[in-house]
């Protein structure tokens, strides 16, 4: 957390908190700092936006005249973000990357979009990413891929890849993202930046387009951990649009990273830095446990055993909900409709075969067999039993721990392309990341160094239900340790 820097450098290039603190100070105004961004989106290569606000700057126009006037609604006042595209925005397009919501403008906002707006916030636009929130790359995208800010020849991770890669880029100074099985974590590994996925229901779903409705969850990308606190502040809680959603009351963001890492007993599951992590991610991640042990932390070894099942369940549960979910999109109502047809179940059958994408269609079929009678207790019903598995490993492995420790990643961004045809091996990719939301914990991705191509690490730090403090305690300590 770099607190000394003044509007004195780009604009761009502080974090939402010093923002913040320059508007306080009366040293800048939210014009000037949303006139910033969108000239910087405007020069922008990396294909991270689909749609720019065009309200933007009387959004900050309206935020400077409430500071004027002493009516500032909080920290966030007057701070420029941006929406994944699958956050529902009253009257501004919501595409979810698929040409079958390619033109849709909701009638409403989603509860996080509203509650950001209501803090005071400025939305630059909305995100590219996977179509549907299905994959890992933001390459399954019906306008094309997001490229990584740190080697546009790169992916920039996925779901959430646009999300990312805008934070990385200084297009905005916070986005929020959707998490599945990773994508805020891994995307925000990728691009080096902080990315946290909250306990499944401490932020509310409405109005987020639902992929698996047991798992997705909205979480923050930010540049360091007090930003991922204000934001998390702005948009958790209960929400009477979300039955899922938690009535738990919310904690004092801000002063849990103040903890320190002294006391943190932190566990290292040796079956996350196995098999298939890179030995520059594994190293890294060793590095920042050594940190916070030089710090005061107590670091050991723990084991996570149903750990192997955790990808398998993962893609049989989302894949099985996301085609009971995708069934809306026939073309009837909204969205897409195929031009010729000659009856209903021509123009639905067309309206999905043109409008949905590869990926899109792999889950579907997947689901769809999973659910079909003579396989559903063979996959569907096995896979929730998993789940349950999964899930006792965590409760007595949090007994021990506050946090658990493990790559984000178990490689970082590869070349665009390289794993597009293969899509087990990019199903592999999230490996690290799916048993969290399988088990709906909390986690966030931190920041933690680089490989010898000077591409971004990412480490995850894991802790029990409702735990987002100490994980938040635990990345400021990161932090504050140089492993950022």
């Amino acid at each position: 957390m770099s607190q000394h820097r003044t509007a004195g450098e780009d604009l761009a290039l502080l974090t939402a908190h010093e923002a913040s603190r320059c508007l306080a100070e009366g040293k800048v105004s939210s014009v000037q700092l949303t006139q910033r961004m969108l000239d910087r989106i405007s020069q922008s290569q990396n294909n991270v936006f689909i749609t720019v606000n065009l309200k933007a700057l009387e959004e900050a126009a309206a935020a400077d005249a409430r500071r004027a006037k002493g009516e500032v609604r909080g920290p966030l006042d007057g701070i420029p973000m941006a929406l994944k595209d699958n956050i529902s925005t009253q009257g501004l397009r919501t595409t979810c990357a698929s040409r079958m919501l390619a033109d849709f403008v909701p009638p409403y906002s989603a509860t996080v979009a509203r509650r950001l707006s209501d803090a005071g916030c400025v939305l630059l636009g909305k995100l590219n990413m996977d179509e549907f929130a299905m994959g890992s790359t933001s390459e399954n995208s019906y306008f094309g891929a997001v490229k990584n800010p740190k080697d546009p020849q790169r992916v920039a991770g996925g779901s959430s890849g646009g999300s990312a890669a805008a934070v990385a880029e200084n297009l905005a100074y916070f986005t929020l993202g959707s998490d599945t099985g990773g994508s805020v974590r891994q995307p925000a590994a990728m691009c080096g930046v902080m990315g946290m996925k909250p306990t499944y229901g401490r932020i509310s779903r409405y109005g987020v387009v639902a992929f698996a409705s047991s798992l997705d969850q909205i979480g923050p990308i930010t540049k360091d951990a007090e930003d991922c606190a204000l934001v998390l502040a702005a948009i958790a809680g209960k929400d009477p649009y979300d039955g899922s959603s938690l009535a738990n009351p919310l904690p004092d963001y801000l002063a849990a990273l103040e903890g320190g890492a002294k006391g943190l007993r932190i566990g290292i599951p040796k079956e996350y830095m196995g098999e298939g992590i890179s030995p520059e991610v594994r190293a890294a991640v060793e590095a920042m446990a050594k940190t916070l042990e030089d710090q005061g932390a107590v670091v050991e070894s723990c084991s996570l055993p149903r750990t192997e099942y955790a990808l398998s369940a993962y893609y049989v549960i989302s894949s099985a909900e996301a085609c009971s979910n995708l069934g809306r999109y026939d073309g009837v109502k909204y969205g897409y409709r195929t031009k010729e047809y000659k009856n209903l179940a021509e123009m639905i059958e067309k309206t999905r075969s043109e409008g949905f994408g590869d990926e899109v269609k792999r889950r579907i079929l997947l689901g769809t067999y999973t659910l079909s009678a003579g396989y559903f207790d063979a996959y569907y019903k096995r896979a929730q039993q998993a789940r349950t598995l999964i899930m006792e490993d965590f409760r007595k492995v949090f007994h021990q721990y506050d946090v658990l420790l493990t790559p984000t990643s178990p490689v970082t961004a590869w070349p665009l392309g390289q794993k597009h045809a293969n899509p087990l091996e990019l199903y592999a990719m999230d490996v690290c990341t799916v048993s969290v939301n399988v088990a709906g914990l909390p986690a966030c991705s931190v920041p933690c160094g680089l490989d010898s191509q000077g591409l971004p690490i990412g480490a995850q730090f894991i802790a029990n239900t409702l735990g987002e403090a100490v994980l938040l305690r635990a990345a400021a300590a990161a932090e504050k340790g140089g492993s950022v």
